[in-house]
């Protein structure tokens, strides 16, 4: 059986952190050419049923962007820690533990020892710029792999700057990644006394008062992503019904995004010390001042839907 080997070492990072070098981020050319190379496998049907990724914060983000990209879920994502900085042999030893089912693997670590791996595998070697991907072949197992054909050197940097919408043949292209235009969102409530109460949390300008939403991310229903948005964004959890509220578009990175929106009952609320965005602000209000308070009109008119669906599964 032909195997493909995915090498890809993380993207541009910032050069310092307060907590140290495994906390780096990437910056954002690194994220976008990450994306780029996620599209780039989208394109060549090079994707990857398997990413291991060494845990350091620039490996992990160019992971999960080039994941995303290539339309996959993150789920396909394994935190490895051996990979941190890990030299050939230690990436020859998380790869050597790869199930034999997987026809193609992808590794998201650092240099130099990537480069190395990639001269002890193909007798070349390379010196693998940041969100540089290299393509190895061979026949055998995971356990055994000793000699490659190497069949593509990709760098993100030399990719297209903008990416096709909608999927890997289209003739559009935008600013992001196709499926950043794809949103979705809650309108999380509780009741009081008979009556709906409304969670609000503050806009990430801090401006203004909205509900938790965002990007669809592949893999997921839009339920399960909204679900994921307001746990990050609000700081709860709770049911997301499978009944749409409402969607509306709104303008952002060059086009038109379109966003879903579902009823959550929260049953949850974490603590500050807890909550991923605590630095954003959030209260629960009346539903008549939830609808006052949002500045998207169509966001209002989403929200004044909720008594209906209310009234709905109360008589189901």
């Amino acid at each position: 059986m032909v195997r493909n080997l995915l090498l890809l070492r993380h993207g541009h990072t910032k050069n310092t952190h307060p907590e140290g070098d495994f906390y780096r981020e990437l910056k954002n050319k690194g994220k976008r050419n990450a994306q780029r190379i996620g599209v780039w496998l989208h394109e060549n049907k090079l994707q990857p049923e398997l990413i291991l990724a060494s845990p350091a914060e620039r490996a992990r983000t160019t992971a999960a962007k080039s994941c995303k990209a290539a339309g996959l879920s993150t789920k396909i994502i394994a935190n490895v820690p051996r990979l941190y900085n890990a030299a050939p042999i230690d990436l020859r030893g998380a790869i050597a533990k790869t199930p034999n089912s997987i026809e193609c693997l992808m590794v998201v670590a650092h240099n130099p020892g990537l480069s190395m791996l990639v001269g002890q595998l193909s007798n070349r070697y390379l010196a693998m710029a940041p969100a540089t991907l290299v393509h190895l072949q061979f026949d055998g197992s995971w356990k055994d792999i000793s000699r490659c054909h190497c069949t593509n050197i990709i760098e993100g940097a030399n990719l297209p700057e903008t990416f096709p919408f909608n999927g890997p043949s289209g003739t559009e292209q935008r600013i992001r990644p196709a499926y950043y235009y794809s949103q979705s969102g809650v309108v999380p409530y509780r009741i009081v006394d008979g009556e709906p109460q409304i969670l609000l949390i503050s806009s990430s300008s801090g401006k203004h008062w909205v509900t938790p939403k965002g990007i669809h991310d592949p893999g997921m229903s839009a339920q399960e992503s909204a679900e994921n948005e307001a746990y990050e964004e609000a700081g709860v959890k709770g049911v997301v019904a499978d009944f749409l509220l409402g969607r509306y578009n709104y303008e952002k990175w060059d086009a038109t995004c379109d966003v879903q929106i579902f009823p959550m009952a929260v049953t949850h609320e974490l603590a500050p010390n807890e909550w991923e965005e605590s630095h954003r602000l959030r209260k629960w209000v009346s539903l008549a001042a939830a609808i006052e308070l949002v500045n998207t009109p169509a966001l209002a008119d989403i929200i004044g839907n909720l008594p209906a669906y209310l009234e709905g599964i109360q008589h189901d």
